[in-house]
């Protein structure tokens, strides 16, 4: 893996060369080898808080890691091309827009014990400005060279916090092409839906059930380019206990071989029918 600046990763992306790379300030990761027509994204996987933070934090580990999708980049890891973020979403979230991305709260309770410097603030949100760059750069290169792209959005959720029994996957559709993409939507929940996971745990896939789809990755890339769908998938948090901070490694090893077969095949679909 290489350490590159966001210029010169973009750059890489422009030439369409393979390559393996960390950000140099070490927010993000983006792997591409192969430049396919689809790309998997797992901009809340990360859990890294930086140390000027610390004190001033009001939550835990445990409560950012609670909030955090933990081994979502895992899940899509043998994908062609892959990118991740490193940083927890309790610095800034990638998943909002910049003006929200830094939060004051977070789940009802304060977040900092002073407010945040302007210092502090704008460190954070050059990253979140650096990442979107290349997300501009890489689903521009994927549109450009096939005339289409499809973005696999990967997150989790804690399905224990509901009261109510919800889906082993949900999509959220609330802010894509519903008249150009909805039969593609829902294939592709019951594509999840048929996924056949370890020690008994249940496989449902509905849509708009627990998250609707407004996260800033999605608009950002369904805002700024026409023939691309973003698939935002979360999965219920039956590969760990989110209530012990324990990950079942069989699981997520489950879920990845499973998404391994899954999301090639879909992939080769979806451009079949809109190419």
């Amino acid at each position: 893996m290489l350490k590159l600046s966001v210029e010169d990763i973009i750059e890489k992306i422009r030439q369409q060369q393979t390559f393996e790379a960390v950000s140099d300030d070490y927010s993000f990761t983006l792997k591409i080898a192969d430049y396919s027509h689809y790309i998997c994204g797992a901009v809340h996987d990360g859990h890294q808080f930086r140390s000027s933070l610390w004190n001033n934090c009001l939550h835990t580990t445990y409560e950012r890691w609670y909030e955090e999708d933990p081994c979502t980049k895992q899940m899509v890891q043998s994908h062609p091309i892959v990118i991740a973020g490193l940083d927890s979403r309790f610095e800034y979230d990638l998943n909002r827009a910049p003006e929200s991305a830094i939060y004051t709260d977070a789940w009802g309770k304060q977040l900092w014990k002073n407010p945040l410097s302007d210092e502090e603030k704008n460190l954070s949100l050059q990253k979140h400005y650096n990442f979107y760059k290349v997300v501009q750069a890489l689903v521009e290169t994927i549109e450009n060279k096939y005339g289409l792209a499809l973005v696999y959005d990967m997150h989790s959720y804690n399905w224990k916090r509901w009261d109510r029994e919800v889906p082993t996957w949900n999509l959220g559709t609330a802010n894509i092409d519903n008249g150009r993409f909805g039969k593609t939507t829902q294939d592709w929940s019951g594509t999840l839906g048929e996924m056949r996971l370890p020690n008994g745990i249940k496989s449902s896939s509905d849509i708009n059930n627990t998250f609707q789809g407004n996260g800033y990755f999605l608009k950002y890339i369904t805002q700024n380019f026409d023939n691309t769908l973003v698939l935002a998938t979360e999965i219920a948090k039956v590969y760990c206990d989110e209530e012990k901070y324990v990950i079942y490694p069989d699981v997520v090893h489950s879920v990845e071989a499973h998404l391994k077969e899954m999301i090639p095949t879909f992939a080769h679909s979806f451009y079949k029918e809109f190419q």
